[in-house]
């Protein structure tokens, strides 16, 4: 009787860990990297794709492309990589409208790459990784929403690149202007990808090895 009570505390106390203590830490990470993380130097700055309408980014985008920018400025980068396929209907993709974006706001054309490759965040890394692996490029300042940001490095750095992220501070998406459900949404994104995500990759590799 006494080894059943052990073995029915014992699994209480792991549900309770499922339950809460796992969300509760994740959340806390992903909190914690949108509002302490810094931008260093690195061989390119990738811009995640969000949505665009014919060609002009939405204010996500937008934001992202700001700040993308202003990195660019600061010259913590030489070169800046859009990333994102088209939706279904869509006559462009999210890298050639962000492309066209940081162009027509005075970025040299040459400094820029449009990838249009990934509609979610781990088909658009690992996109952005196969062309920087291409070029030889090993650190990257990845461009997005606040809470987004640690799932992001975490899949670029399981990809074997380099990289810190510097998160939007204007925009529907930053910590400012969004929803407590984002950041309960983007816990559960980061949980459910380093359970079971993570796992895909790795896979990947080595089938591919």
């Amino acid at each position: 009787m006494f080894l059943i009570f052990k073995i029915i505390k014992r699994a209480i106390a792991f549900i309770l860990l499922v339950v809460i203590v796992l969300p509760l830490y994740a959340g806390g990470r992903v909190w914690w990297t949108a509002n302490h993380t810094t931008p260093k130097s690195s061989d390119a700055i990738i811009v995640l794709g969000a949505a665009q309408f014919d060609g002009v980014p939405s204010p996500v985008l937008e934001a992202r492309l700001v700040e993308a920018e202003r990195i660019f400025e600061k010259k913590l980068a030489p070169r800046i990589l859009t990333v994102g396929s088209r939706a279904p209907g869509d006559r462009t993709t999210e890298a050639a409208s962000g492309f066209y974006w940081l162009v027509s706001h005075g970025v040299p054309r040459k400094f820029v790459d449009s990838i249009p490759y990934g509609r979610d965040t781990l088909a658009s890394t690992e996109s952005y990784v196969g062309v920087m692996k291409k070029l030889n490029l090993k650190s990257a300042i990845i461009v997005t929403d606040q809470y987004h940001c640690l799932r992001a490095i975490t899949m670029a750095q399981d990809l074997g690149i380099t990289a810190t992220c510097a998160p939007t501070k204007t925009g529907p998406a930053s910590t400012t202007n969004s929803s407590f459900r984002y950041l309960v949404r983007e816990t559960g994104a980061y949980l459910a990808y380093v359970t079971v995500g993570r796992h895909g990759i790795h896979l990947s590799d080595q089938v591919k090895n």
